[in-house]
């Protein structure tokens, strides 16, 4: 039986030198990019879980900063939903490196990539460039999950 609750996520939008930092979506592709982050583990906080998280894929070390994007995405024909919460965050500490391992095994690639460079990837969510360069706080509901 599948969830009947929205899953939580959390993702970080780190820019260094006017470049956003984004990993591969799934395990072994680079066809969708998204942010750094994942899945809330229960009793700890989003910005723990994003710490964790943001370690796990790309082997940095971040402070959190504020939110600036909520985003909704979810399967139309099926029964996935997502929250995910995207924060601003600032690299603290490591190097981006071809050679770091998730533990997990979903993020094999990273890449720094220029607003214009967004625009020629397959990335989700949509808003991404608007939160990533924009502010404020952006809410962004139900999404198709792929397009």
């Amino acid at each position: 039986m599948s969830n009947p609750n929205p899953r939580l996520s959390v993702r970080g939008l780190l820019l260094i030198e006017n470049r956003l930092l984004l990993v591969n979506a799934w395990p072994g592709r680079t066809d969708l990019w998204c942010a750094p982050g994942g899945g809330v583990d229960r009793g700890s906080s989003l910005p723990d879980n994003l710490i964790r998280e943001f370690h796990e894929e790309t082997g940095l070390t971040i402070s959190v900063d504020a939110p600036c994007l909520v985003n909704e995405f979810h399967d139309p024909n099926g029964s996935f939903h997502q929250v995910d919460i995207y924060f601003r965050v600032t690299h603290e500490a490591g190097q981006i490196s071809d050679h770091w391992t998730d533990p997990e095994g979903i993020v094999s690639h990273r890449r720094l990539v220029t607003r214009d460079d967004l625009e020629t990837l397959r990335v989700k969510p949509d808003s991404l460039a608007e939160a990533a360069w924009g502010d404020g706080l952006i809410y962004d509901p139900l999404e198709p999950i792929l397009r």
